[in-house]
């Protein structure tokens, strides 16, 4: 009866009118959209993941996620402070129009812009600069030793496409803002956008006159938007979808005695974390007037001793995660084991904190939370909200989908007292973590400091790790500046979830700890 159930939810969503499957069609499912076919709107794993198989950067990650060339084909430090990078001759974008220097100095400004959430891509660059039609320059602040990584995830757009089409300036998610680029894409990448259908369906078909070998043997994408878990795992399992890119880790196991299906996992590096406002004089969205509690360390620390982090790790993630107390975890440089200890939970100590803070009996707070975008986001919420109360904490859950939650939260905005959220270094760097999350806000650096936190010397922290070169003494700093944020409870980081991809045996992919999913390494068949 369950069964027939959920077939029936997957048949109302139109799946199971869909194109019926052929050898080289692929079609996956996930529980959120990606909100825009714009790289430059949302600096968020899904989105940027999704649109790099329509735009490429200058370099791209390969299957182990080192460095290779992408649209430039070699890259320098000529000076200091000076990459030079020497673009591939002969690439199109799938309109026809060369992609030249031209082409990286307008996406470099344009993702500098107004508009544009990823601008921290490029924190330490000062210009960008057209040497020839094939050569570029990026001239940085300071020297930039780890410049080429930062630039991974940086997708080149067409000038004459975007200006064409009265979409040189990116729309601001945040204010629910659209242009011409939010909704159609036009890159140099393997795949072209065929259509798209925001929260239902987007397809992308093969660029003909892509520059690079395909290794994908593919003729239509069909991505699939099924927010609900039971009719997403029943889509899979019936054949609706081939593969299921976020696992409800409670269908794990069903899914792995099914025949013809199996679990692919692995570690992420992605942290998963709460923040609280620390820079309003008041929240925002508390019943304290006239003050804010987590401007006092006693009650950011009270709060991390009541968070019972191994009751989350096994009841609510069933063991598919890593418990941490960091900001940045394994697989990131910088990480080490003995800087990652997590204190003990202590229910008396937290409301003996909360007391001498002046909260005897607590106080109520909303605590901003995704239900689509993160490992069972939801019920991890809804767990916190419990342990929280325990200490007289008491905590208005507010769960909304991905678009709503990151327009609340995110930059310019900030709405918001206390959240969740996740981040991956993309240079696989704890530096890119540190300035980004913790860095005090000037409008580059800790853009994502969405709770305001501040500290002079983890900034001066900061500056130094970014030059140095001694790997040595570069680990000493982000060791220190790791400590600095655990003395002062900056965040109340929870794990590191697993990354859980469920497929049929018939399909081939590759999984990355990023969590990206390149569909240029998928073939469909024996």
């Amino acid at each position: 009866m369950l069964r027939r159930f959920l077939l029936a939810s997957v048949a109302m969503l139109g799946l199971a009118s869909a194109q019926p499957a052929s050898a080289n069609v692929f079609r996956w499912a996930n529980d959120g959209d990606v909100n825009s076919m714009d790289p430059y709107t949302r600096q968020e794993t899904f989105l940027l993941t999704f649109n790099a198989n329509i735009y490429e950067p200058l370099i791209r990650r390969d299957r182990n996620l080192g460095l290779e060339p992408a649209l430039a084909l070699r890259w320098e430090q000529v000076e200091p402070t000076v990459w030079r990078f020497h673009l591939r001759q002969g690439v199109r974008f799938s309109d026809g129009t060369p992609f030249t220097a031209d082409d990286v100095v307008f996406s470099v400004a344009r993702a500098r812009g107004p508009g544009s959430n990823v601008a921290s891509f490029f924190a330490s660059v000062t210009e960008a600069r057209k040497v020839d039609d094939h050569t570029v320059e990026l001239v940085t602040d300071v020297p930039n030793p780890i410049l080429p990584n930062q630039l991974t995830s940086f997708g080149v757009m067409s000038k004459t496409w975007l200006e064409r089409n009265n979409a040189a300036r990116v729309a601001d998610l945040t204010s629910r803002e659209e242009n011409f680029a939010t909704r159609n894409a036009m890159g140099t990448g393997p795949f072209m956008l065929q259509s798209r259908e925001p929260d239902r369906r987007t397809v992308l078909v093969p660029n003909p006159n892509w520059w690079d070998r395909p290794e994908h043997n593919l003729t239509r994408v069909e991505f699939n938007v099924i927010a609900n878990d039971a009719t997403r795992v029943a889509a899979l399992l019936s054949g609706e979808v081939d593969m299921v890119y976020t696992v409800p880790p409670q269908d794990m196991d069903r899914i792995r005695r099914t025949n013809g299906l199996r679990i692919i996992e692995g570690p992420e590096l992605r942290t998963i974390y709460l923040g609280m406002d620390q820079g309003r004089d008041e929240l925002l969205k508390s019943d304290v007037r006239g003050r804010n509690p987590f401007k006092d360390v006693r009650v950011r620390r009270a709060m991390l001793l009541a968070i019972d982090m191994q009751a989350i790790h096994s009841r609510v993630m069933r063991g598919q995660s890593r418990v941490t107390n960091q900001i940045f975890g394994p697989g990131v440089n910088g990480f080490m084991e003995a800087n990652d200890r997590r204190p003990a939970v202590d229910l008396d100590a937290a409301r003996r904190l909360l007391a001498e803070a002046g909260y005897p009996n607590g106080f109520g707070v909303t605590l901003d939370c995704p239900n689509d975008r993160y490992v069972n986001d939801e019920a991890i919420c809804t767990a916190v909200v419990s342990m929280l109360a325990r200490i007289g904490v008491r905590v208005n859950l507010n769960a909304q989908t991905r678009a709503r939650f990151f327009a609340e939260v995110n930059p310019p905005r900030y709405n918001t007292s206390f959240y969740m959220l996740g981040w991956t270094p993309n240079t696989y760097d704890a530096h890119n973590a540190l300035f980004n999350l913790a860095g005090t806000r000037d409008g580059v650096r800790g853009v994502f400091n969405n709770g305001g936190y501040s500290n002079p010397r983890f900034d001066e922290l900061l500056g130094q790790i970014a030059v140095e070169t001694n790997p040595q003494r570069r680990q000493e700093m982000i060791t220190e500046a790791s400590r600095i944020l655990q003395e002062d409870v900056a965040y109340l980081p929870l794990h590191q979830q697993q990354v859980v991809w469920a497929a049929r045996n018939t399909i081939q992919l590759q999984q990355q700890a990023d969590n990206g999913f390149p569909l240029r390494y998928v073939r469909v068949g024996q």
